[in-house]
Order: structure tokens, then sequence, then C-alpha cells
């Protein structure tokens, strides 16, 4: 199997998926975002405030780079799909998988996390995140499959990775 690897904007529920699949495959769950703050010894916000995003990024590619082939479950971050030599490393370890969430679920989750949230703390994160969106959505559109995320709850999610991956 190797690793499913989870992609997808902030705020789709790539880490909560990860862990309830994990747990439902009984396989090991990581996440780049917990990886890179265990080797920084730093929040994800003081990591941009402190290196700023091509720094940021850089450093989630050489997260990658140490990441096994063994089967398990991989949560990144929304903006690792932005490298090339990213997408190199999940082809190398695994398949990926987009959760591609309705833009007003999203909106109404990530209003509840704007301060944990550094690419949108700007009085006009909506436009910012719009912004975002049109020139993420076709480099997620790269992964192995897209899994819809809506209000219906992480479950369903899980369910229909599952469904795509039997055989």
């Amino acid at each position: 199997m190797s690793k499913i690897i989870l992609v997808g904007m902030m705020g789709s529920g790539k880490s909560t998926v990860g862990k309830l699949l994990a747990e439902y495959l009984d396989l090991p769950f990581e996440d780049t975002d917990v990886m890179l703050q265990r080797r920084l010894g730093r929040s994800i916000p003081q990591i941009f405030q402190m290196y700023g995003e091509d720094a940021f990024r850089q450093h989630e590619n050489s997260v990658l780079q140490c990441i096994d082939d063994s089967d398990g479950i991989l949560a990144t971050g929304g903006g690792i799909v932005v490298r090339d030599d990213n997408w190199d490393e999940f082809k190398r370890i695994g398949m990926t998988v987009w959760l591609d969430v309705n833009d007003t679920v999203l909106k109404d989750r990530l209003d509840k996390s704007l301060k944990r949230r550094p690419l949108l703390e700007y009085e006009d994160w909506e436009i910012r995140l719009d912004n975002l969106l049109n020139a993420r959505r076709p480099l997620y559109a790269k992964a192995d499959f897209r899994v819809e995320v809506t209000e219906d709850g992480f479950d369903n999610v899980v369910r229909q990775i599952v469904e795509k991956l039997a055989p």
C-alpha cells in the first residue's frame, strides 16, 4: 500500500481525517506540520514569522525527504503542493488524496481558526483565501484521486477514501 498522503487546503480536515483513517486501517499516522514543529521547536505561525513562507516551504520539503515509503497515513500542510519537488517526494512515498472542501464550508471552518493560519492573518482574509484557492486547486488536482469534504462529517470522508482504495 505505502503511504496515503492527504493534500488539500488548510481547514479541509487533513489531520482529523488522517487520524481517523489511520485508526480505521490500523496504520501509523504522521503529520508534516507536527514533524516540522518538532524539528524547529516552534509553532507554525512562529515559523512563518521567523523565517518567512519560502523558508517554511524549504523546511517542509526537507521533512518529506525524511519520510519512508512504509505503509501509513500522512497529513500535509495546505501549501506543500506549491513545490514541484514535493510532488516528486509524494510519488516516491505513496499515493495522494485531495480532500476537496466546499468553499462555504471551508470559509466557515477557517473563520474560527484565523489566528492559527499565518497566510490568512489579514483583514481581507476571504479575498486572500479565494486567491490561494484559485492558485492551488490545479495543484491539488494532480493528486491520484479526489474526495469531496462536506458538512456531513469526517467519517463520510474516511469511508470514501476506503472505498476508493478497495481493489
